[in-house]
């Protein structure tokens, strides 16, 4: 079991200020790891980080914008600086709406590329410049989504679909790319779960997306850590340019 420990090893979480990216740092930090907390609002960073700090933990709060080239590097110079380097990237801030594709304005659409593909490429990016320059194996993982695969409905997203899809993708080129300096890289791609992305559409929508569901619910957080922490570990040291879909059996009909 030692494999799955990350005891010694720094992370980086971007959108770590609720939903998926709150509970992989706190998974993380249970782990054994050094995190940074990255997000556009520091006072929820703030919370979290004393959260992990009371369970024994360390984690640097870090305002970041994730479409801005110098945010980003600002913010990989703190984890170097105050981790010593970064052994672990997350890249998982993200965002969403439901226009639909007929009547969006283009700087809509091109509002999503930016936080939800320019994001992880920036991000994942530094995050391998600075394992290159220390020489130091990592591991950097892209939260997709099931959309990257499939399009849901009856919601219209599709500027969201095609921003998963260019992730999963991107993920893999970065995986061939970067494999000669033993960095991994995957992706997760969720299907509905509940955070506080989705809770604004609950009402409307959860009785037209349970029925599609085989599991027969929507997805909780926590679910999903398991194979963050696995992606961020020894455990999977073989694995890399994958994308692991945790949807309920969504995408399977």
């Amino acid at each position: 079991m030692n494999l799955f420990g990350l005891h010694g090893k720094s992370a980086l979480v971007t959108g770590a200020s609720s939903g998926i990216g709150k509970r992989v740092a706190l998974a993380y930090a249970q782990a054994g790891a050094a995190v940074a907390i990255a997000a556009r609002h520091h006072e929820p960073l703030q919370e979290l980080a004393a959260d992990i700090a009371d369970g024994g933990g360390t984690a640097i709060p870090i305002t970041c914008d994730v479409t801005q080239p110098e945010s980003v590097d600002a913010m990989l110079n703190r984890v170097d600086h105050e981790l010593g380097g970064i052994d672990i990237a997350v890249c998982n801030a993200g965002i969403i709406n439901f226009d639909g594709l007929l009547d969006m304005r283009p700087e809509e659409f091109q509002k999503i590329q930016d936080t939800n593909v320019n994001g992880v490429f920036l991000t994942a990016q530094a995050a391998a410049k600075s394992m290159v320059a220390r020489q130091r194996a990592g591991s950097i993982i892209t939260t997709a989504s099931m959309s990257g695969h499939i399009v849901n409905t009856p919601q219209q997203v599709g500027h969201y679909c095609a921003s998963k899809a260019a992730v999963i993708h991107l993920t893999k080129a970065m995986a061939v790319e970067f494999a000669p300096h033993n960095i991994r890289v995957n992706s997760v791609s969720p299907g509905y779960i509940l955070t506080e992305l989705v809770e604004p559409y609950i009402a409307e929508y959860q009785a037209l997306w349970e029925p599609k569901i085989p599991l027969g619910r929507l997805g909780r957080p926590e679910e999903l850590v398991g194979i963050y922490v696995y992606l961020a570990s020894d455990a999977s040291s073989y694995m890399t340019g994958s994308d692991i879909v945790i949807d309920g059996g969504y995408t399977c009909w």
